[in-house]
């Protein structure tokens, strides 16, 4: 095996089955979850590297399977659905997964959505490995970044951000003067082309204003420079 083991949530058998087949053709040692209570029973037992997960799943809905995996884990999630819509898509982002896949998909596509986001979680954590050896700490105003623990605090008070919302705030810090458009900052954090989706970035910068500002809906961190993209703010 690769070294990923993957967790696929789906209800529909025959479609579990067909991916489970093609992705252990791959390489990918999968385990299969057929509603939510199960998905999160073999969650909890450890050593995923990737979720896929659908909605529409019993007992327990896809959505709350995440916030449970969600409330210890920043594994990456790739959500599965037909739901298609841009509501849809934006609370399963706004929830915490990494990818939103609508069906009827394409088992390669699916194959290189997975590929990408454990690329990116792997490159996520060698960073924090090699950040180890750094003992830099950005700050502006009340906030600080810690890159030899990783670790971001508000007033001293710990700051939980994903991989994304990190790897998005460290930018920001380490260029203090520089505006960054969508485009630029989806290439950087993402480690991907830009094609042309909004909503994934939108989305990261909700929640990271959520986390980090004292009143979101007017941000003194993370500010956006209209028609452009988004700087750090002029904070002290």
């Amino acid at each position: 095996m690769n070294g990923h083991k993957i967790l696929l949530v789906e209800d529909d058998r025959e479609i579990s089955e067909m991916m489970r087949n093609y992705l252990m053709t791959e390489n990918y040692d999968v385990v299969c979850a057929f509603d939510g209570q199960e998905a999160c029973r073999l969650f909890a037992e450890g050593g995923f590297g990737l979720v896929l997960l659908d909605l529409m799943i019993p007992k327990m809905s896809g959505m709350e399977v995440m916030q449970q995996i969600r409330r210890g884990s920043y594994v990456p999630i790739i959500i599965l659905s037909a739901k298609d819509t841009e509501t849809d898509k934006t609370l399963g982002l706004m929830l915490g997964a990494d990818d939103y896949i609508t069906k009827p998909f394409s088992v390669v596509e699916v194959l290189a959505r997975i590929k990408a986001n454990i690329r990116r979680a792997t490159q996520y954590d060698s960073t924090r490995a090699d950040s180890e050896t750094e003992s830099a700490l950005l700050t502006a105003g009340d906030l600080a970044m810690n890159l030899a623990d990783y670790t971001v605090t508000k007033r001293g008070s710990r700051v939980e951000l994903t991989a994304k919302e990190f790897e998005i705030l460290k930018l920001l810090l380490q260029n203090p003067k520089k505006v960054y458009t969508k485009e630029q900052l989806y290439s950087l954090v993402w480690n991907d082309a830009y094609l042309g989706d909004e909503n994934a970035v939108n989305v990261h910068i909700s929640r990271l204003r959520n986390k980090i500002e004292d009143d979101s809906r007017n941000p003194r961190y993370v500010v956006t420079v209209w028609g452009i993209g988004y700087k750090l703010g002029e904070v002290t």
